[in-house]
């Protein structure tokens, strides 16, 4: 080999090292981490589209960073806790996901130094191409501090000196916020929408893991428990119908612009995410390998 090639060899290789990190998903599965503050919170908010990811071959964590020991109108503290890690483990299984639940309380949860350390450890051990968690602005204290910790996570899984038991993430992972209704002090911005129609079944069964919550806590503290269906049988059909969200104006633009306005005239079920400013910026052809089901 000649100087001139060898030259030419550095300067090619050089230049495919700044290539981004996210062409390597297209030989490898995806790996994506949901992080919710209850068990039940990705669930509802991602779970047709973790459910399509993982029939597609690709890894999806769930994590709830409390345990839900306060989550119900009878029952409390570590019988409520164990009952709800339970109801977790089961709608893992009907997901295809990995459920994690941290021990952490219910209604209590704080933005701290322990609890960021351990959500830069569940993203560094997943070794996570995509998080998705709420925004930090929500009704609920648990939700909003949730979306803080994810985002005080966000640079932090890179750098070597920070939780250094556990080795840095190599890349920065995209960040997503799941959908929320809440206007202040911005709206939602639906940058990415999943047509999850073909899956909406498989949501609902996952979701009815979930006894504790969406047949009891939820429609007591809802003020609609005398609604719940006492017959097992009509109860899945029931949960169907209440838990359909309805497509938005700006959601079913971004259908339109990722499916083609014919397709995206035909989805009954979505679910959307936007982009977070910190980690990984992506481009659309990002999101096109990061969520194979938009191509």
């Amino acid at each position: 080999m000649n100087r001139l090639t060898s030259l030419l060899l550095v300067l090619f290789l050089a230049l495919g090292a700044g290539t981004t990190a996210w062409a390597q998903t297209a030989t490898k599965p995806i790996r994506i981490i949901m992080i919710g503050a209850h068990p039940d919170d990705c669930d509802l908010k991602g779970g047709g589209t973790a459910a399509l990811l993982a029939s597609m071959g690709h890894a999806v964590k769930f994590v709830a960073v409390t345990n839900g020991d306060a989550g119900h109108q009878t029952m409390k503290g570590k019988a409520l806790a164990k009952r709800r890690f339970a109801e977790a483990q089961e709608a893992g299984k009907r997901f295809g996901v990995t459920y994690d639940v941290l021990d952490n309380h219910d209604g209590q949860l704080l933005p701290d130094l322990k609890t960021r350390l351990q959500l830069i450890k569940k993203m560094r051990e997943w070794d996570a191409d995509v998080v998705i968690a709420p925004r930090p602005n929500d009704y609920h204290p648990d939700h909003r501090y949730t979306g803080v910790l994810v985002q005080d996570a966000a640079y932090m899984v890179a750098v070597p000196n920070v939780a250094p038991e556990t080795p840095r993430l190599q890349k920065n992972p995209i960040f997503l916020y799941f959908q929320d209704h809440f206007q202040r002090p911005n709206p939602f911005r639906p940058d990415v929408a999943i047509d999850i129609t073909p899956v909406y079944a498989q949501k609902v069964h996952a979701l009815d893991a979930h006894q504790s919550q969406v047949y009891e806590w939820l429609p007591w503290i809802g003020g609609f428990l005398d609604q719940v269906p006492a017959n097992k049988a009509e109860q899945e059909p029931w949960l169907a119908k209440t838990r359909a969200t309805r497509i938005t104006p700006e959601v079913r633009a971004s259908l339109e612009k990722w499916y083609g306005k014919d397709k995206a005239a035909q989805v009954q079920h979505a679910e959307a995410f936007e982009i977070c400013e910190y980690g990984a910026r992506p481009t659309e052809d990002d999101l096109k390998r990061l969520f194979p089901m938009l191509k």
